[in-house]
């Protein structure tokens, strides 16, 4: 596994156990739907959350959160789509976990909650 997997999988881990901590169910981890990806699937409240996990080691480019553009919205939001097919669920929602991690030290962990429609 190359550095920025190791490093991605190292974020995702931290994120899983973060959200169970808080109550979170898992689902689903780098659930797949064709190439279109969601990191995490999980259920709280009766809600699907489908969240996107950036992981980077400096902020030198800005936060991590910010490397979500509309062509990976989109494929998050259609990979959803793919998902909730034959689900019984009364809400969705869409979060980002942003994460620096230096030599496997957290610097900076934001969940951002309705990040995208």
């Amino acid at each position: 596994m190359n550095h920025r997997n190791s490093l991605g999988k190292q974020g995702e881990n931290l994120a899983i156990a973060t959200l169970q901590k808080e109550g979170y169910c898992i689902e689903a981890t780098n659930w797949r739907s064709g190439h279109k990806e969601i990191d995490i699937i999980a259920l709280k409240d009766e809600m699907y959350i489908f969240i996107e996990v950036k992981t980077r080691t400096n902020t030198r480019f800005g936060q991590p959160e910010i490397a979500i553009h509309e062509n990976k919205i989109r494929h998050i939001t259609s990979a959803a789509c793919d998902f909730l097919i034959n689900k019984k669920y009364k809400h969705i929602r869409f979060d980002v976990i942003s994460i620096v991690i230096k030599y496997r030290q957290v610097l900076d962990y934001l969940h951002i909650k309705d990040a995208f429609y």
